[in-house]
C-alpha cells in the first residue's frame, strides 16, 4: 500500500516499515516540518537534522515503555509527528496548540518537560535508578546535543552515571551547533572524535607492518603498548568517555538508519552505561537552513520556496538597539568587554564580536561560568557586560549572588527576552528576573520604556559602581530614534522615576515594557472622563520612594509589570507604601499570575493576563467602581 504520513499514529506503525520505507517517511517528515515552521516559526535546523535518528530510536526501542529523554527539545519535531501528533502539528507553538518542546501533559511519549539544555543525562539517570530500585525492566535513552555538552550539568550527569554503572544509553547528537556555532574545548574534542577512525586505521596499518618485521617489530609494538596510557588519548580520543565509565560507540552517521539501528540494538543489551556519538547535519534537506544554521535555528515565518523571512519589522529589535549602543560605547572605552552564552546573534552582539573579537567572549551554554568569568574580568579592571536571556540567567543565580553581588563587582547584566517571550512557552518566558534579583543586596535593576532610554540606561550602568541589571523585552522596540542618544547619552540618577503625568483619579506606575500600554490606557480613560496619571518607574531597585509615596497620598496607585506577582516590582511598591502607612487610597497590581505561562504570541498572552491597554483600562474601571461603590 501507499505510505502516507497521516497513517503513522504511533511508533508501533514505523516498526513494521522496511528501511527503504523509513527513508521515504523521513522525506515526508522533513517536508511537514518545513511547511509548518515556515508558517508558525520554530526550531527548524536541529529538528531537520534528527529525523533519521528519531526513526531509528523509535524503531529499536519499545516506547513509551522504554523512555527517550530529549535534551532541550529543539530536535523533537519528528518525534512529535510520529507519536500521535501529526494531525495537530499545524498548531505547533500556537495558542492552545501543541508545544514546541516535549511536554508530559501532551503525550505519554514525552517524559521530560524541557526547554533549557544539558539536563537530560541527569534526568535519565534518575529514571534509570528509579527503574532499578523498583525492580522494573526498561531502557532509558538520553538524547543530548553537542552544544549542550558545553554546560557543566551534562558532565555532572556523565560523571555520576559512570560511577553508578547502571544501564543507561546516552546519544550525543553532534551537529557542531547550539544556537550559535559551538565554541570551546568540547567542540574541538568532538571534531577529533570524528577524525578518530583515520587514526585507528593508521595505527592498525603501522602495527601490521611492524609485526612482519622480525625481532624489531614485536618489540616496537610492545614498547608502544607500554605507553598506551599516553598514546591512547591521541589515537583513541573516545577513551575520555570510557574513562568516565561509558562504553563508547562512534562516530556514527546520524542519517544512516540501518547503521543506527544496529548500534542501538547492541547498546540496549548492555548492562552498563553506553555513549553513542552520532554525527548529523543541522538543517538537512533544506538548503537555506543548512547554509545558514544560525538564522534557521529558531526562525520566524519564512517563504519555504526561497528561505526569505516574512513580516520583518522596520523597527529595530531591543536586542539590536542594545548591541548597537554597546558597540558605540566600547569604541570609546577599551575596558568594556562583552560576554554571552551561545547566543551572540540573539543578544545582538555579533557586530561587537566582529569589531572587537579580542574583547568578545562566547562561553558556550555555560551561564554560571559566564557570570563568574565576568566577575574575574571585573576584578581585573575591565567592565564586563553579560548578555543572556532572562530565562537562562536563572541558571547562574548562585554566581550572581556569590561571585558578583557579594563582592560588589562592576558587572552589567543585559537581560534580554524579559517578560513574555511568546511561542516558546513555559520554559522560556522571562517572568522571574525581577523577583530573583530584587532580594540580592547591592544590585541596581532597570527597565527602559523605549530605545532611547535603553541607551541611557546602558550608559548609566557602565558608569555607576556595583552590579547593574537592565531588563528589556523580545522583539521590535517602540520605534523611537536613538542614534543621537549614543552620542549624547544621559546619566540617570539611580532610583529616579520619570513622572509623565499626575492623575486625580488614579496613577499608573509602570515598569519598562508596561509604559507604552499604560500611555494607551491613559488616553482611553481620559476620553471617559477619568483623570489618569502615568509614571515611568525606570527602576525596580532602588525605588523612587519619594515619588511613589507622594502619589499614594493623591489617588489609588496601579502598578504595572511584566513579571511574576511574587517578589516583583509591584510587591516592592506595596511594601513601601503600606510600610509607611500611606496605603489609604489603595495600591493595586497588574502582573503575571503565579503560574507558568503557556505558549502563544506575545500579544495574545499579554491580552489573556490583562497586560495590554484594554486589560489596564478594565482593571482601572474595576478599582474605581469598587471604591466609589
Amino acid at each position: 500500500m501507499d505510505l502516507r504520513l497521516e497513517d503513522i499514529k504511533s511508533p508501533e506503525d514505523i516498526r513494521r516499515l522496511s528501511t527503504k520505507e523509513l527513508y521515504r517517511l523521513a522525506e515526508m517528515i522533513r517536508a511537514k516540518i518545513i511547511e509548518t515552521v515556515s508558517k508558525n516559526g520554530g526550531h527548524l535546523g536541529a529538528s531537520l537534522g534528527t529525523v533519521e535518528l528519531t526513526l531509528a530510536l523509535h524503531s529499536v526501542f519499545d516506547t513509551p515503555r522504554d523512555k527517550i529523554v530529549w535534551d532541550v527539545g529543539h530536535q523533537t519535531y519528528a518525534h512529535k509527528i510520529i507519536t500521535g501528533r501529526y494531525e495537530r502539528f499545524d498548531t505547533l507553538r500556537k495558542l492552545g496548540g501543541i508545544s514546541g518542546y516535549p511536554k508530559r501533559q501532551e503525550s505519554v511519549y514525552d517524559v521530560y518537560d524541557t526547554g533549557h539544555s544539558s539536563g537530560s543525562i541527569s534526568y535519565a539517570l534518575g529514571l534509570a535508578r528509579a527503574r532499578d530500585l523498583s525492580g522494573e525492566d526498561y531502557n532509558v535513552v538520553a538524547v543530548i546535543g553537542d552544544g549542550a555538552l558545553t554546560a557543566g550539568l551534562a558532565y555532572e550527569g556523565l560523571n555520576n552515571a559512570g560511577e553508578i554503572k547502571t544501564r543507561l544509553i546516552v546519544v550525543v547528537n553532534d551537529n557542531s551547533m547550539s544556537i550559535s556555532k559551538n565554541v570551546g574545548g568540547i567542540a574541538q574534542y568532538l571534531t577529533l572524535l570524528r577524525l578518530a577512525p583515520a587514526y585507528r586505521s593508521t595505527k592498525a596499518a603501522v602495527e601490521r607492518i611492524l609485526d612482519r618485521m622480525p625481532n624489531v617489530g614485536p618489540r616496537t609494538i610492545a614498547w608502544l603498548r607500554r605507553f598506551k596510557g599516553g598514546l591512547k588519548y591521541f589515537l583513541f580520543p573516545e577513551a575520555w568517555f570510557e574513562a568516565l565509565g561509558f562504553r563508547y560507540y562512534g562516530p556514527i552517521n546520524g542519517h544512516d538508519i540501518e547503521g543506527l539501528k544496529r548500534v542501538l540494538e547492541e547498546a540496549k543489551h548492555m548492562e552498563e552505561p553506553v555513549l553513542i556519538h552520532t554525527v548529523t547535519e543541522k538543517g538537512r534537506g533544506y538548503p537555506p537552513a543548512r547554509e545558514q544554521p544560525e538564522k534557521f535555528h529558531g526562525p520566524g515565518p519564512f517563504d519555504p520556496n526561497t528561505g526569505e523571512f516574512l513580516s520583518m519589522s522596520s523597527v529595530p529589535t531591543w536586542s539590536k538597539v542594545f548591541g548597537t549602543a554597546l558597540l558605540r560605547f566600547a569604541e570609546k572605552d577599551e575596558r568594556i568587554v562583552a560576554i554571552t552564552a551561545a547566543m551572540a546573534d540573539g543578544t545582538g552582539l555579533n557586530p561587537f564580536k566582529e569589531r572587537f573579537p579580542e574583547r568578545f567572549f562566547d562561553v558556550g551554554i555555560a551561564e554560571g561560568h559566564a557570570v563568574t568569568f565576568a566577575a574575574g574580568l571585573s576584578q581585573g579592571g575591565l567592565i564586563p557586560v553579560v548578555a543572556i536571556y532572562s530565562t537562562f540567567l536563572q541558571r547562574a543565580y548562585d554566581q550572581i549572588i556569590e561571585d558578583v553581588c557579594l563582592q560588589g563587582l562592576k558587572v552589567v547584566f543585559a537581560i534580554d527576552r524579559a517578560g513574555i517571550v511568546g511561542e516558546d512557552g513555559e520554559t522560556h518566558q522571562g517572568q522571574f528576573d525581577v523577583s530573583y534579583l530584587r532580594p540580592v543586596p547591592g544590585i541596581t535593576i532597570m527597565a527602559p520604556k523605549d530605545e532611547r532610554e535603553l541607551v541611557d540606561m546602558l550608559y548609566t550602568a557602565l558608569k555607576i559602581p556595583g552590579p547593574v541589571a537592565i531588563r528589556y523585552p523580545r522583539g521590535p522596540a517602540e520605534g523611537v530614534p536613538f542614534e543621537d542618544a549614543m552620542e549624547n547619552p544621559t546619566l540617570i540618577s539611580p532610583g529616579q522615576a520619570e513622572v509623565l503625568a499626575v492623575g486625580e483619579d488614579i496613577n499608573l506606575v509602570a515598569l519598562g515594557s508596561m509604559v507604552s500600554p499604560a500611555l494607551q490606557a491613559k488616553r482611553i480613560l481620559e476620553a471617559e472622563g477619568i483623570s489618569c496619571g502615568v509614571v515611568n518607574a525606570r527602576f525596580a531597585k532602588p525605588l523612587d520612594a519619594r515619588t511613589i509615596l507622594d502619589l499614594a497620598t493623591r489617588a489609588p496607585i496601579l502598578v504595572l509589570e511584566e513579571n511574576a506577582q511574587e517578589g516583583g516590582f509591584g510587591e516592592a511598591v506595596l511594601d513601601l507604601v503600606y510600610g509607611e502607612g500611606k496605603g489609604g487610597r489603595g495600591v493595586f497590581k497588574v502582573t503575571l499570575p503565579g503560574k507558568f505561562i503557556e505558549h502563544g504570541s506575545q500579544q495574545e498572552v499579554r491580552r489573556i493576563y490583562g497586560l495590554d491597554a484594554a486589560g489596564i483600562v478594565e482593571k482601572v474601571r474595576t478599582i474605581l467602581y469598587t471604591k466609589r461603590g
